[in-house]
Parts: C-alpha cells; structure tokens; sequence
C-alpha cells in the first residue's frame, strides 16, 4: 500500500494532466458541433472497419463448414446426375421402376464428411490421413471421394484417425469402373509416375468408345456406388498380350489440392459379404463331397 501510495505521489501531475485531457476533450466535443460532428463520423468510420475485420475474420474460419458443405453437394450432384442420364437412356415403359430402384440405391450409402491432414504425392506408396476414424463410423475398405471424384479406399482406423491408400499408390485396391455410356468396364491402376494419370485395364477388345469420354465406378464392389467419376480417356492401348485395351486416363481429382473428402459408408456391405462368405463356405463343402 505504502508502495502505491509513493507511486501516486510521484506521478500525480500526469494523472492529473490526463484527467483534464478527458474533459478537455468532451467539453470540445460536446459543445462544439463541428468537432461533434467530426468526432461522430471518425467513430462510425472505426467501428465500421472493426466490424468489416470482424467479419472478415468469422467468414475465413467458417470457410472450413462451407467447404465439407460443398464437397457433399458436389457428391450427391455428380450422383445424381450420373443416375438422370442413366434413366434417360434407358427409358421404358418400366421408367418409375427403375427409378425407384436407383433411389433404393442411393439411400444405401451414408457420407461422412472428413478433413485431409496429411497427403503424400511425390512416392510409389503414397498414403492420406484423414481426421475421422471409428468413432465417427469409419472401418477399413471403405471408399473415399471427393467433389471431383474417387479418392480411394480406408486402410487403417483408430478412433480419430484413417489412413487412406488412395488411388496414386501402386499397391492400391484394384477399384472397378467402367466408360460411361457403354458399360464396358475393367480396373483402375497406377503407375507410379504421373500425379493426374491413371490407367484402366482389362477393357474387352470388342467394346466401341472414344477417346474423351469418361470413366466412372460401375458399383460392381462393395467399395464404391455406381456412377462416381474417375477421370477422362486420354490414350487406348493395346494390353501386352494383346487380348484387352489399356486405357490412359486424365483423373478427375485433383490429389494436389486435396483438403475436404467423404467416407462412403454401405449399410449393406456386412450383409453382402456375410453371403459371400456363406457362398464359398458353401462351395467347399459341395467340393469336399
């Protein structure tokens, strides 16, 4: 107290000289209208650009909403878009069953939104590690998109976290797909070289297309839905024994500027494989016999 006490005392004149700033000052403005005036419009001039920072600043952090927001509706667009040119093209006098068939489809699959944290470009084995795991309902050998395309397919889960062995790695999951329009389909690989090219293989030697058409998951594994783009058709070669195509693809993802995907979650995968698995089980026995 005794300290404060001498503090005050020996800096009592600036207090002071700052007491009668403050009145000085709303004396001036209070009773002068032109330095009223001044005052008021210089005030809302620096309360407009705080607020203008202010917003600016709640704008920049919630663009990471509005991204997820925008990769899921891209998603479901691509989807349905996919699913409306099908029907189209396939028109009959069964139109609304088909319809309803392709909806049935839809509702199968359940997107969970997730953010990159960590992708690799520049080896043969390269890996993506996303901010959801099991907790948020992913498991391993799920399919993972994005707005623009496939990603590729989970790989390890903990709690929070995934890695994704995505579709620039050499050893990724052989992910079926087929030319749109024409049914055809084969697998996609990589070959460790090109960040944006990919190449599909096994195309039947018979099958009519052209280059620049595109490419997409035919829904044939339990990975992906049909419809999901994979890229455009560059170049057609022939396989190196001859019998197939191999067809060089521009991929439609673009793995350099990945932040937002979705984890493709069927509801009807457990139920799928526990068949499988009854199948082959089945298979065995019949062979043993």
């Amino acid at each position: 107290m005794k300290n404060l006490l001498e503090f005050l005392h020996k800096h009592f004149h600036w207090f002071l000289f700052g007491v009668l700033e403050v009145i000085s000052a709303v004396l001036l403005f209070q009773y002068n209208s032109y330095q009223n005036s001044v005052w008021l419009s210089s005030a809302n001039m620096v309360a407009g650009r705080v607020y203008e920072w202010s917003s600016a600043v709640e704008q920049f952090f919630s663009l990471t909403k509005v991204n997820e927001d925008l990769t899921l509706r891209n998603f479901y667009l691509e989807r349905q878009v996919t699913q409306l040119r099908r029907l189209y093209s396939e028109a009959t006098s069964e139109i609304s069953v088909k319809e309803r068939q392709e909806l049935e489809l839809l509702s199968q699959y359940k997107l969970i939104p997730a953010k990159v944290i960590t992708n690799e470009l520049h080896g043969q084995n390269n890996l993506i590690t996303i901010d959801k795991g099991s907790a948020d309902g992913v498991e391993e050998g799920m399919g993972v998109a994005c707005g623009k395309g496939v990603v590729g397919v989970t790989y390890l889960t903990s709690a929070h976290h995934s890695v994704i062995i995505p579709v620039l790695n050499v050893q990724s999951s052989r992910i079926s797909c087929a030319i749109r329009g024409h049914g055809y389909f084969g697998v996609l690989r990589w070959d460790g070289r090109d960040a944006g090219i990919a190449y599909v293989e096994d195309i039947p030697r018979h099958a009519r297309f052209k280059r620049g058409e595109w490419v997409e998951t035919n829904g044939y594994s339990s990975i992906f839905p049909p419809g999901v783009l994979v890229g455009q058709i560059k170049q057609v070669y022939n396989s190196r024994d001859g019998l197939s195509y191999r067809l060089q693809v521009r991929l439609s993802t673009d793995f350099g500027n990945l932040r937002d995907v979705v984890v493709i979650s069927d509801k009807t995968i457990a139920e799928r494989v526990r068949l499988l698995q009854a199948a082959k089980d089945s298979l065995k026995l019949n062979v043993r016999e």
